[in-house]
């Protein structure tokens, strides 16, 4: 079955139209399914301006569907999977409010932190959001040990999550060696891990000066200990001391 929005038969009069050139202000005809058109003026390859992806934007099939995505609407292709993901974390944990909660929290300041490091978001916001997933299975299996196995419990629905999502497999490869490992830094660990790993010690730290009387010296020799990020430590200093 062909999609109805790339069928002529569908199409109105407004189809197709004219756009100028943003380089040499030529004017370019474009059908509504066109990505993108060589300016007959310049010859730059320019993006149909007034495409709407809409359903490309998530669908496993568009590249079959409109052709080569450029490079644009490939960026927006991985920035809404991010969104996609928080969605399905929350449908996972159900009614257990606090973990979404914290995942929420951490993917906020993994978003923050991404952003002064120029880390990949798309990597970072995806694995901040699925990082303490395991949880809900090691608590089932047993509570008494959770803490210790919810990252290697992760890694498997965090994979399942991805894979229903269509990501891309190198994508899925590094947030679940992230997943598998948040707490538990190398010698030589990549940005988009320190900055996943920072985040979640942003929030773990305000949950334990919550849960307990820690004093200021302590509380800065944790941050001083414990990011690898100077934003992280910067970020931490700033809300903390």
């Amino acid at each position: 079955m062909k999609c109805p929005g790339q069928d002529t038969q569908f199409w109105k009069p407004n189809a197709i139209y004219e756009e100028k050139c943003p380089e040499c202000g030529s004017i370019i005809e474009f059908f509504k399914d066109d990505t993108s058109r060589r300016c007959r003026g310049c010859g730059k390859k320019i993006v149909n301006p007034k495409m709407d992806f809409g359903c490309a934007a998530y669908c496993p099939y568009a590249e079959e569907c409109i052709g080569t995505l450029p490079e644009e609407f490939i960026k927006q292709r991985e920035d809404l999977l991010k969104d996609r993901v928080a969605v399905e974390v929350k449908r996972y944990f159900k009614t257990d409010f606090k973990r979404i909660g914290h995942a929420v929290k951490v993917a906020r300041h993994a978003e923050d932190l991404g952003k002064k490091e120029h880390a990949n978001l798309s990597v970072i916001l995806t694995s901040a959001y699925l990082h303490d997933i395991g949880l809900k299975k090691a608590e089932q299996n047993n509570p008494a040990t959770a803490q210790k196995m919810r990252e290697q419990e992760g890694i498997s629905p965090a994979r399942q999550i991805l894979e229903t999502l269509n990501a891309k497999e190198a994508l899925i490869e590094e947030v679940c060696d992230i997943v598998g490992r948040h707490h538990h830094p190398g010698q030589d660990e990549s940005l988009n891990f320190k900055v996943v790993y920072d985040a979640a010690q942003i929030v773990n730290l305000e949950e334990q000066i919550k849960a307990e009387e820690m004093t200021t010296d302590q509380i800065k020799q944790k941050i001083d200990q414990k990011f690898l990020t100077e934003s992280g430590r910067k970020k931490a200093e700033a809300l903390f001391l």
